[in-house]
């Protein structure tokens, strides 16, 4: 199946129906960075300037700070679910405004999927509270590689209401993986390098715990039908894990699928896209995501192993890869969005249109001064809040 329109079927909607299952929560993570955008490991650093001790999350101007596994890497996320983008953006961005007023521009911050230019002996993984669990990870699966200490994620909660609730968006999220992926692929360079596919951050990432490949099942989870099903293949995972000795990291968190549920929020988080350039543009694919959980029908696919191949064909080749499909997939989107949405879409169909952000970094050029040319305009992006199109 390809997506296309559904059949005349849905109408716009008002201000007025966003009930508490529309409610999203998004998490963004920022690579730390020298003028020179080396990568630096000090992420605990920051967070104890900013709120005295190395805590594994605080908060610091209306936002929480969290630490992440590779040092070199901060996540910001607010401090709840918001049904109103414009509100959950405003406050994100006062928030982050509040770090770059403390730091004085000290430190340049970076969205993207990966950081362009990093090798991996210049960063290391976190070792302050919960320092137990990395190392963990470190022994069952050796995490000094890119698909643990180089990727940067946008993850984006939504809430289930119900069983049903959760089997439809569940299903609707892992059949959208693959053009999620093509929209948000912003990661085609690996050590300054360029590698011929513009979402190196999935490559990698699928990877990274191929010892127990159940844990990512290569980013596309089964379809569910019920709650005990998704249990039950998360049973299965700590079985693979006590196998080697790991209990340790048996928590629903461990799963590393495209989609995964957080039974203790009670909410499904997708997991299967790279960081982009600021807030703004994040939100916009939260607006395309939300507004296509809330149309009643979408001829997708729901085939694993067309699914497999659709997301192999995102990861090489971004939006150029089914652009077709990502604008029938947009014309829905349009026509269920809520009209808090709607401001955000816009965005995402110069992604169809124009590609994704990794084929506009390819577009500025591969030489290491091209690279450096581009990370400035994507660090003036995100302090700014300004989305990156490619050169005026």
């Amino acid at each position: 199946m390809t997506p296309g329109k559904a059949n005349g079927t849905e109408t716009p909607t008002t201000s007025d129906d966003l009930g508490p299952d529309q409610t999203v929560g998004t998490e963004h993570e920022y690579s730390i960075n020298d003028a020179n955008f080396k990568p630096l490991p000090i992420c605990d650093q920051l967070i104890k300037t900013l709120t005295g001790g190395f805590y594994v999350e605080a908060l610091y101007g209306g936002i929480a700070l969290g630490k992440e596994l590779q040092k070199h890497v901060i996540e910001m996320r607010t401090l709840g679910p918001h049904r109103d983008l414009s509100i959950l953006e405003k406050e994100m961005i006062g928030g982050m405004q509040s770090v770059y007023t403390a730091f004085e521009g000290k430190y340049k911050f970076l969205g993207l999927g990966m950081h362009p230019l990093l090798l991996l002996d210049e960063t290391t993984f976190w070792d302050h509270e919960e320092k137990e669990f990395f190392d963990e990870f470190n022994r069952v699966f050796g995490i000094r590689k890119h698909g643990w200490l180089n990727i940067q994620a946008l993850q984006i909660n939504f809430p289930y209401m119900s069983e049903p609730d959760f089997v439809k968006k569940f299903n609707r999220i892992r059949s959208l993986i693959p053009y999620l992926v093509a929209i948000t692929a912003a990661s085609p360079f690996v050590e300054g390098e360029r590698t011929g596919s513009v979402d190196n951050r999935v490559l990698h990432y699928k990877e990274n715990q191929k010892k127990i490949p159940l844990i990512c099942n290569n980013l596309i989870p089964e379809t569910l039908t019920s709650i005990k099903e998704y249990e039950d293949i998360q049973e299965q995972i700590y079985v693979e894990l006590r196998r080697e000795g790991a209990e340790l990291l048996c928590h629903e968190c461990i799963n590393s699928r495209g989609v995964i549920t957080r039974f203790s929020r009670k909410c499904l988080e997708i997991k299967a896209m790279d960081e982009q350039e600021c807030v703004r543009s994040d939100l916009g694919v939260t607006a395309f995501a939300r507004s296509l959980l809330r149309a009643k029908e979408i001829p997708l696919e729901d085939d694993r192993d067309a699914l497999l191949e659709l997301t192999d064909r995102a990861v090489e080749k971004g939006t150029s890869a089914f652009r077709p499909e990502l604008q029938g997939l947009y014309e829905i989107a349009l026509a269920t969005a809520h009209k808090s949405d709607r401001p955000y879409l816009p965005l995402v169909k110069r992604r169809i249109d124009e590609g994704s952000l990794g084929e506009l970094m390819l577009k500025m050029g591969s030489g290491r001064k091209d690279i450096l040319k581009t990370l400035d305009a994507m660090a003036t992006s995100l302090k700014d809040n300004t989305p990156f199109f490619g050169p005026s």
